[in-house]
């Protein structure tokens, strides 16, 4: 299966602040998180997963308020039982990348154990090639034996 691309928007608000007027961390890491959780949603029943790990999310630019930030998601590489998804946050009245990182999601059972999905995700386009082989690295990283 190629890769999938998923979109979410979001007006930044006054009680999405930090104390020097910019967006918060804490609500930017919500929205993160629920954007690669509706890229698995695209392969897997939401009922079956959970968030295992955040690999990282970096912020390249301050947000302010009034600005309209674009989730884009996709996954990028998976497990037996898992899906790794890379989130990129563009600012649309910058034209700008603000946030970009990977997390991993497990498919797990009624009893929240890891279940086994059967997904195989092909890098096709050069684009998508370096995100996995980026997110391969990422993984070796992170999930050292």
């Amino acid at each position: 299966m190629g890769f999938k691309n998923t979109t979410a928007l979001r007006l930044v608000k006054s009680e999405d602040l930090n104390h020097h007027g910019t967006l918060f961390a804490g609500r930017c890491s919500e929205w993160f998180v629920e954007s690669g959780f509706i890229a698995v949603a695209q392969y897997l029943e939401p009922h079956h997963v959970v968030c295992l790990k955040i690999h990282g999310m970096e912020f390249l630019s301050p947000v302010r308020p009034g600005d309209i930030i674009k989730f884009e998601g996709q996954i990028v590489l998976n497990g037996k039982s898992t899906l790794m998804a890379h989130i990129s946050v563009i600012n649309t009245k910058k034209g700008v990348k603000t946030c970009d990182g990977f997390m991993t999601f497990c498919h797990v059972d009624d009893a929240t154990r890891p279940k086994m999905h059967g997904i195989e995700i092909i890098a096709e386009t050069e684009e998508e090639k370096r995100l996995q082989e980026e997110a391969k690295m990422v993984k070796a990283r992170d999930f050292r034996s």
